[in-house]
């Protein structure tokens, strides 16, 4: 009994000090977390031994579905996932180095472009809603959101040209408010809707000659139909036409 321990004693220690020298010696860890026989992570490390990242298998597919970035911080300060499990990954968390959830990329078609960005605040609340809806690589509408989660506004680039030229506000129960145009592409909204209920349109404010001045002023009835125009022809800041409808 007492050689056996003896044995078993010199076996445990053995081991141990082959796992230490591995570990400290290795640029890559290998490990098989849950005991199937099969190795499931990937720890790498720098030279000087500090933890660049894991890759994980957790499906068991022999394909990487999740890498966790530390670039050697305690924590992750990115986390890239294969949603799919596809063998390509399809979505990126970004953290600050406390690991405090930044924004969030997707590949929400799984057609190989990010066209998808969630902007957190520090409670772990989206804040902003980025998307590409036709796919060129440049993000075209944007939500906005309170910090109790309803939707206040959403500005959308509809000439795809990399410029805001559509800005619409909500307010409560997420109703719209408003919806204001970039008519001419130089950048600043130049027509503003204004509505009731969401969809019934109340009056619409032009700057016909874009000075960035309001010159004209259509108010509709209750029934959707021009009931009045107030004009400032000349643009000196004054009404000098209005045209009511009989």
């Amino acid at each position: 009994m007492i050689s056996n321990r003896f044995t078993m004693k010199c076996f445990l220690a053995g081991f141990l000090i082959f796992g230490l020298a591995s570990f400290a010696g290795a640029d890559v860890i290998q490990v098989d977390s849950n005991f199937d026989g099969n190795l499931d992570q990937w720890h790498h490390k720098s030279e000087d031994g500090r933890l660049l990242k894991i890759e994980y298998d957790k499906n068991g597919d022999k394909k990487i579905d999740q890498i966790d970035i530390f670039e050697g911080n305690s924590k992750p300060i990115r986390v890239e996932l294969d949603r799919n499990l596809d063998g390509t990954l399809d979505q990126i968390q970004h953290y600050s180095k406390d690991f405090i959830l930044e924004y969030v990329e997707k590949d929400s078609k799984y057609s190989g472009l990010m066209d998808w960005r969630e902007v957190y605040d520090s409670n772990n609340k989206v804040t902003r809603l980025e998307t590409d809806e036709n796919q060129d690589g440049k993000m075209d509408v944007l939500q906005y959101f309170s910090e109790d989660g309803h939707m206040e506004r959403v500005e959308y680039d509809t000439s795809h040209d990399g410029q805001i030229d559509r800005w619409e506000t909500f307010g409560a129960n997420e109703a719209l408010l408003s919806t204001s145009f970039d008519t001419n592409q130089d950048g600043s909204p130049d027509q503003w809707q204004y509505f009731k209920n969401s969809t019934q349109l109340k009056n619409v404010v032009h700057d016909t000659n874009f000075d960035g001045k309001p010159d004209r002023w259509e108010y509709f009835d209750d029934s959707g139909k021009l009931e009045r125009v107030d004009i400032d022809s000349n643009h000196d800041g004054k009404l000098d036409i209005v045209k009511r409808r009989k």
